[in-house]
């Protein structure tokens, strides 16, 4: 047998005795070797399995009121039920109303992220890899948009569509898309000077092809990053407008309503407004912990430390 062949050999048998790891282990392995990552993932499944299976979780109607038990504490019963979070000064269960604000907070936090990051996406490839006339344009848009505060930009929107759903994951969307437009187009300036995008246009590729082919690819990384560490922020910013009365309109319950429903309260009443901030918290906390997670996970410069 000769020396290559002896070579070959040994190379199948070490890979027969140490396999690769595919990359589903190795995520659940880097999972479990970063407890921070592990709580943060656990805290955000559950936020969102109680977002999704809120109907079967809520023990009563959100929306149920009762002169008879207004503002009762936590852990007050009243013919057999127990009011685990107690009530709020309409008399309806504050547990119930803090399961169900789960979902606008999760559903505006999610899709403004989607929305936002794949606007973004699109732009600051656009405005990378053409340059010129189509860059200058586009990043004026985003020097635009960048321009009006973004209280005051959902102050005007909404005074003039009303609020619902579907017009705050547009405002918070409208102006945060710049963000990932601006990572995005740096990343292509300098992935459009690298010696395999150089020959991918000398062998006579399509820009369509260089785009998702070549540069997508390498910079699907930072925008995973990025969504998941803006994320908690979205969740803050629906939180912020709902407090101001900018968010969706009543009955619907949502976190930051709930908290500028219970601060005149406050003094008396310390659990209607304790609680759903402490939900508020929890989640965000959770989400910056797997935002961190995810950089280290996929930054080479963060996993080589």
């Amino acid at each position: 047998m000769s020396e290559s062949e002896k070579s070959l050999a040994l190379q199948y048998q070490l890979a027969d005795e140490f396999p690769e790891k595919s990359w589903k282990a190795e995520l659940l392995g880097s999972i479990w070797r970063q407890k921070s990552a592990l709580i943060g993932v656990v805290l955000l499944t559950t936020v969102l399995l109680v977002a999704i299976l809120a109907p079967l979780l809520a023990p009563m109607d959100p929306a149920a009121q009762s002169l008879n038990r207004v503002m009762k504490p936590p852990m007050w019963s009243q013919d057999g039920r127990i009011f685990i979070l107690g009530t709020d000064h309409l008399g309806r269960d504050l547990l119930s109303r803090l399961i169900y604000g789960s979902r606008v907070s999760i559903i505006v936090g999610f899709t403004s992220v989607l929305i936002s990051a794949g606007t973004g996406l699109v732009i600051g490839l656009l405005a990378g890899y053409f340059g010129g006339r189509v860059d200058y344009i586009l990043m004026r848009v985003a020097d635009f948009v960048l321009a009006f505060p973004a209280i005051l930009l959902a102050l005007a929107i909404i005074s003039v569509f009303g609020a619902s759903l579907f017009l705050i994951i547009v405002v918070i969307s409208l102006r945060l898309w710049t963000i990932y437009a601006r990572i995005v187009r740096g990343n292509v300036l300098k992935l459009r000077e690298t010696e395999f995008i150089i020959a991918a246009h000398a062998m006579g590729s399509s820009h369509s092809r260089i785009i998702f082919r070549h540069i997508l690819p390498n910079v699907m990384a930072p925008i995973i990053i990025i969504g998941s560490l803006y994320l908690g922020r979205m969740i803050v910013i629906e939180a912020g407008l709902s407090f101001l009365g900018l968010g969706v309109p009543p009955p619907t319950p949502t976190w930051g309503g709930l908290l500028s429903e219970g601060r005149i309260y406050i003094a008396v009443s310390w659990w209607i407004v304790t609680f759903p901030g402490l939900a508020i918290t929890i989640t965000v906390m959770a989400t910056n912990l797997v935002g961190d997670w995810l950089r280290n996970y996929l930054d080479p410069r963060f996993k080589a430390r």
